[in-house]
């Protein structure tokens, strides 16, 4: 990791650059949608591009006002042509490490929805390729941007909770919709086991892994257990998933489904003297039997509020991407969720290789 941090630290533009312009690959992650209107109305870093080739996503984001001009159906023609700083794709999980194959060696910064990719295999050739042309890998949690989040983890830290040792968390919905433009191609990969990288454990395991790494740091071993409830809804991938993340001195209790009679983005953090649970809107420390009390959430820098502020500041400064976003991270993230799939076909507790 130490050697990761190094080598991006390595890169800065020139002094007083920042990133300019700003490109999209691909609409079929739903999550562009909460995220278009704004980057259209933004003016630094500019939005130049948006490649896409199907006419009823292209439909959809003219409604939100994007001009025709800006679109290209050819990704890699709109690398050379556009000259992004920076690009956010919204694409397939297995279609992660090509859009870095093809950012990297251009020297364009790449930032993901979440997971950073849909194997090991692939999160591990992301980051080589990071590392050999120095650019900055994001990927993008919404709970990376809660101040509720960072009061937790200061509260934590600060002792009043005791030794920190159990997490129990809970992320999920309904499930994905499927109808209409903005939902249906994305219910089409994010049920595909090979697009999406599995199911609802990969949909929502990894804001589980996530908080696990930042809160207990790396498992020894990961245990998991998942229900296929709605096969006529979810024929081809789970839609609840459960995970036990086993630390010498703690553990993580975790669920992540498309079974839930509303909506959950929720994590129970336990100490031998007090608990926090923590939401998008808030944080309440729990002391035995007194009445919870409410953490106060400190506005976060602009710089750390959103993501692409945050990715034209590292790029800027040359400082590293904040953890929960981090590449390193997120490949351990993925590799959590890959052994959480061995042990699905096992039935086994899966060990963690000790890291050298």
């Amino acid at each position: 990791m130490r050697a990761l941090v190094v080598a991006l630290a390595a890169f800065t533009l020139p002094a007083g650059a920042a990133a300019q312009k700003i490109a999209v690959i691909g609409l079929v992650h739903s999550h562009v949608w909460g995220h278009l209107e704004r980057m259209l109305r933004q003016s630094s870093p500019k939005l130049v591009a948006i490649a896409e080739s199907n006419p009823e996503l292209i439909a959809e984001a003219r409604k939100m006002g994007a001009p025709e001009e800006l679109f290209v159906s050819d990704y890699r023609r709109m690398l050379d042509e556009a000259r992004p700083d920076i690009v956010w794709a919204f694409v397939e999980n297995n279609r992660h490490l090509e859009i870095v194959q093809a950012c990297a060696p251009r020297r364009i910064h790449v930032m993901f929805e979440k997971p950073l990719a849909a194997t090991l295999a692939d999160a591990a050739a992301i980051r080589r390729l990071a590392e050999q042309h120095r650019i900055q890998v994001m990927t993008n949690y919404q709970m990376a941007w809660w101040p509720s989040n960072y009061a937790a983890r200061r509260e934590a830290a600060s002792g009043t909770l005791g030794k920190v040792w159990r997490l129990r968390g809970i992320v999920g919905h309904g499930g994905p919709g499927s109808s209409g433009p903005r939902s249906k191609y994305f219910f089409e990969w994010l049920t595909d086991p090979v697009r999406n990288g599995g199911g609802a454990l990969i949909d929502f395991g990894c804001y589980n892994a996530l908080w696990s790494l930042w809160f207990l740091g790396r498992p020894e071993k990961v245990y998991a257990h998942v229900n296929h409830l709605r096969p006529e809804v979810f024929p081809r991938v789970e839609d609840n998933s459960t995970m036990i993340l086993s630390y010498k001195e703690g553990v993580g209790l975790f669920e992540g489904s498309w079974d839930l009679p509303r909506s959950f983005q929720d994590l129970e953090i336990f100490g031998l003297k007090a608990s926090l649970m923590v939401t998008r809107d808030g944080a309440e420390l729990r002391t035995g039997r007194e009445a919870p009390r409410a953490l106060v959430l400190d506005a976060l820098p602009p710089e750390r509020a959103e993501p692409v502020a945050h990715m034209v500041h590292a790029i800027r400064t040359g400082e590293p991407l904040a953890d929960l976003v981090s590449l390193e991270m997120n490949v351990q993230v993925v590799e959590i969720l890959e052994a959480a799939k061995q042990s699905i076909r096992t039935g086994r507790a899966v060990p963690l290789p000790r890291r050298r």
